[in-house]
């Protein structure tokens, strides 16, 4: 799993492991990584970390012969690496005008190059064995333009064109039983955004009761609420799911006045 050290990576990490799953935390930072390995070893489970940067190939394929020589195999991918940039997105108080090329780049290689890449590397014995899944993360900005977040929604809007084009690549070119989908968090509070969306004192900011507002199950989401979507679309359960966008959002998407 890419991106396995954020809140919501660790999260699922976690989960995982304690349904049995070897995982293998993927990031940049030893100490987060490490420290989520000792979580779940600790717990009973089997976890190592390696650190990567889902835009080095070369970093991607001494992660990939890391992992074949403690495991054997590669099952599943999780595309979890994202994030965004002030420069890529537009404050109530800036315009279009204002956006940086530098940074909506920047955004858009993390995001979409950042599952891209990965993908094309940890898809290689999935091939080769004729099974295998990869899930992706993508966003409510695919669904529709939301405020402020220009670049990142055009790059998750990528994201899950990308799982869509996938899907049907690898079931006719490689197996069947090789799927790709995807997962759309609605919002939940991360490093990330916690600034944007609560006050120091942990009130929210008036976005974030805007979004609480349009959700009609009222509230944000736990980074546990994740687990069993992405448990289904790894699992034999979802055998017949592939191209898909699994939404896990309260009902943001499907809110209206």
């Amino acid at each position: 799993m890419t991106g396995a050290t954020g809140v919501l990576g660790t999260a699922i990490s976690k989960y995982l492991a304690r349904q049995g799953a070897r995982v293998v935390v993927l990031g940049r930072n030893e100490a987060k990584g490490q420290a989520v390995v000792a979580e779940i070893k600790a717990a009973g489970g089997e976890a190592m970390f390696l650190t990567t940067d889902v835009l080095n190939r070369d970093i991607l394929e001494q992660n990939l012969r890391d992992v074949l020589a403690a495991y054997g195999t590669v099952d599943v991918l999780l595309n979890a690496a994202g994030g965004n940039m002030p420069g890529a997105t537009i404050a109530p108080d800036k315009t279009f005008f204002d956006l940086s090329a530098e940074a909506i780049e920047q955004v858009m290689q993390l995001n979409l190059v950042g599952t891209i890449l990965p993908t094309q590397v940890f898809l290689q014995p999935m091939a080769e064995k004729k099974s295998g899944v990869v899930v992706n993360f993508s966003s409510m900005s695919a669904f529709r333009p939301l405020t402020r977040v220009a670049g990142y929604g055009v790059a998750k809007a990528g994201v899950s064109n990308f799982t869509a084009y996938m899907a049907t690549e690898v079931a006719k070119k490689f197996s069947p039983d090789i799927r790709v989908n995807a997962i759309a968090p609605g919002f939940f509070l991360t490093e990330q955004n916690r600034t944007l969306l609560t006050n120091p004192d942990g009130s929210f900011t008036e976005r974030g009761r805007d979004i609480i507002r349009q959700t009609p199950m009222g509230r944000m989401g736990d980074p546990e609420d994740l687990c069993g979507t992405i448990h289904y679309l790894i699992s034999p359960a979802s055998r017949f799911v592939t191209g898909t966008v699994a939404v896990v959002d309260g009902g943001f998407n499907v809110f209206s006045i």
